[in-house]
């Protein structure tokens, strides 16, 4: 991807001159500076607290690696097919944070407009989970329909149906810290998810090992270590919802069984495709997993690996994407155009920025990092110097992860979302998952091919989503601005 911003020749009709990416050259520095400040201020506990949750997961990971290749490819097998679905479901209340901030830009009625918005994501939670763990209680059936192996399905389905049950408490979480997000308060989730990190370690390493006198349940006490975690985690937020007096005044959960037709479906249109986007992306990764399995138990253990140390990098972007998502749709609800220009910008430049660093560190010490999850013995040969392959790869697509997951940030600031949804099929379904495949079986580069089709899906997503960004105005995005 070309590291300038695509151009698009637009004014915005207010006597701001603009250069051809539509950021203004005559804005005091200070509004810039200012806007770096706020983008900041909201980010870093965005970002540490996407950081620690995804630590969370890569704790279970380490441990269950611990236990060998298998049992950790029967896991990360069922775990991808557990985030495909996780986030059609988050995709929905991840709409819950444009609506919640447009509101608050506009004041009127702001409390009760967000409570809707909020209770709205209870009801699609209450509909949405059931059939989820349905399928999610037959994963082996789906496992082994895909091609793999008996013994892989059989160990995946037993770990998760204990992990299955983490799902409802996690995506409320969600829901709730999309609400704190939107009052600008994200600071109480990073702390929650230090405490979580504490707690999910010493749980797991207690219920998969058999330590304090526990008994040693092996993949089964990795599922059940999460499921307490984030029942914990939830119900403090809950908590803190509820007592804090910037927040109990919006009275989230008052008459929360009054289904709001209205709202509900407003949040389906706005949040579905979202959810559909996250899906498919999600998905290209799942079946790349999948593909792996076709491989070899260690090219599914080796990709858990290096996809782990790459999302812990992506938390960054994901976090700047999230605070761009507040932050345009505060400056939509207030109709202030230059402030959709400078949130946008501000976030995607720091983000692209720090995941071009995060490349070379990659690319410069892929052994060390993947022999955190792995033990440097004999018996691991094969998965690391797999792992590092893939790590090496990645490196080179992290500032297209980066450029896509912002962008669609800044798009869903603006409630664009069906778009990008168009955008995601096409790049990563087409061409993501159709060069990744012809790669690894037709020219028999097996797992690597594999990584380059997902860093090539990315690339395309990430120039798609700048493009429609830069022809914002011209398209009506930013119509409630000119209103």
């Amino acid at each position: 991807m070309s590291r300038s911003f695509i151009a698009s020749a637009h004014s915005y009709g207010n006597g701001v001159s603009m250069d051809a990416a539509g950021i203004s050259t005559s804005e005091p520095a200070g509004a810039w500076r200012e806007e770096l400040r706020a983008t900041l201020s909201l980010a870093w506990p965005l970002i540490l607290a996407n950081v620690t949750q995804q630590v969370i997961q890569a704790t279970d990971v380490l441990l269950m690696g611990r236990l060998g290749s298998t049992p950790l490819a029967a896991a990360t097998l069922a775990l991808n097919m557990t985030f495909t679905f996780n986030v059609l479901l988050l995709g929905l209340l991840i709409a819950s944070s444009p609506m919640m901030a447009t509101a608050l830009g506009q004041r009127s009625n702001a409390v009760r407009d967000v409570r809707r918005t909020f209770r709205a994501g209870l009801w699609l939670l209450i509909i949405g989970l059931p059939p989820y763990w349905l399928i999610l209680w037959n994963v082996g059936t789906l496992m082994r329909w895909l091609g793999q192996a008996p013994e892989l399905a059989e160990q995946g389905q037993t770990f998760l149906r204990a992990y299955m049950w983490c799902t409802a408490p996690w995506l409320l979480f969600q829901l709730l810290r999309n609400f704190v997000a939107a009052l600008e308060r994200p600071r109480i989730v990073l702390w929650l998810s230090l405490g979580g990190i504490a707690l999910n370690a010493l749980l797991s390493w207690s219920l998969i090992f058999g330590h304090f006198g526990l008994p040693a349940l092996g993949l089964v006490g990795g599922g059940v270590g999460s499921t307490i975690t984030w029942v914990a985690l939830c119900g403090a937020l809950i908590v803190v919802v509820r007592r804090d007096r910037q927040f109990r005044r919006f009275h989230l959960f008052g008459n929360w069984w009054r289904f709001d037709g209205q709202r509900t479906l407003a949040m389906t249109k706005l949040g579905g495709p979202i959810g559909i986007t996250m899906a498919l992306e999600m998905g290209v990764f799942a079946l790349a997993a999948y593909f792996m399995g076709w491989i070899g138990a260690p090219a599914v253990a080796a990709h858990a690996v290096a996809l782990q140390i790459a999302a812990l990098t992506f938390m960054v972007p994901l976090g700047l994407g999230q605070a761009a998502t507040v932050r345009v749709g505060l400056a939509l609800g207030r109709k202030d155009e230059a402030g959709i220009t400078r949130a946008g910008w501000t976030a995607w430049i720091m983000g692209v920025g720090f995941m071009g660093s995060m490349a070379l560190v990659m690319w410069a010490v892929p052994h060390w990092m993947v022999t955190l999850f792995l033990a440097d013995v004999a018996a691991n040969a094969l998965t690391i110097e797999l792992a590092i392959s893939f790590l090496k790869v990645a490196a080179a697509f992290q500032l297209v992860d980066g450029a896509q997951v912002i962008g669609a940030g800044m798009l869903r600031g603006l409630h664009d979302t069906r778009w990008p949804l168009f955008f995601a099929l096409f790049g990563y379904w087409g061409v993501g998952l159709g060069i990744g495949s012809w790669l690894a079986f037709g020219a028999d580069w097996k797992g690597v091919g594999i990584w380059v089709g997902l860093a090539s899906g990315l690339a395309v997503v990430a120039v798609l989503m700048l493009a429609r960004w830069n022809l914002r105005d011209r398209i009506g995005l930013t119509r409630l601005a000119h209103d």
